[in-house]
């Protein structure tokens, strides 16, 4: 059964870091591009990062520019998602998902397939 599971979420001071994991089983993580989105209540779940699998390419939020980085690490079947400089309006939920072998720019959530249930980011002093 394919599934994903995110890590890594907290509390976090303005200003902080933290590192999210999107843990994958049921399929090999090696032909699967996977995003992270993220989900503020009462927003729609936005796209924030994601990674391709072959050549490795990655996009980006302009919103999160400059201050995430998306990996990968296949033989642990595991994506992270470095946040560095967070803000308060970084508060939400996020969720990591997949999309097949390449992603593109647009982070579209209906062109992803299955997703986590997710890790609560919340930035607050």
């Amino acid at each position: 059964q394919l599934q994903l599971v995110e890590s890594g979420g907290g509390l976090v001071q303005p200003g902080g870091s933290l590192r999210l994991s999107c843990v994958v089983s049921g399929f090999i993580l090696d032909y699967y591009a996977i995003g992270w989105f993220r989900q503020a209540p009462g927003k729609e779940r936005e796209g924030v990062s994601c990674i391709s699998t072959s050549d490795g390419s990655t996009y980006y939020a302009d919103s999160v520019k400059g201050r995430f980085t998306i990996s990968r690490d296949n033989a642990k079947n595991t994506v992270y998602l470095q946040m560095n400089s967070l803000k308060p309006e970084y508060t939400a939920v996020y969720y990591c998902a997949d999309v097949g072998v390449f992603c593109g720019p647009l982070l579209d959530r209906d062109e992803y397939d299955n997703w986590g249930q997710g890790t609560q980011v919340t930035v607050s002093s």
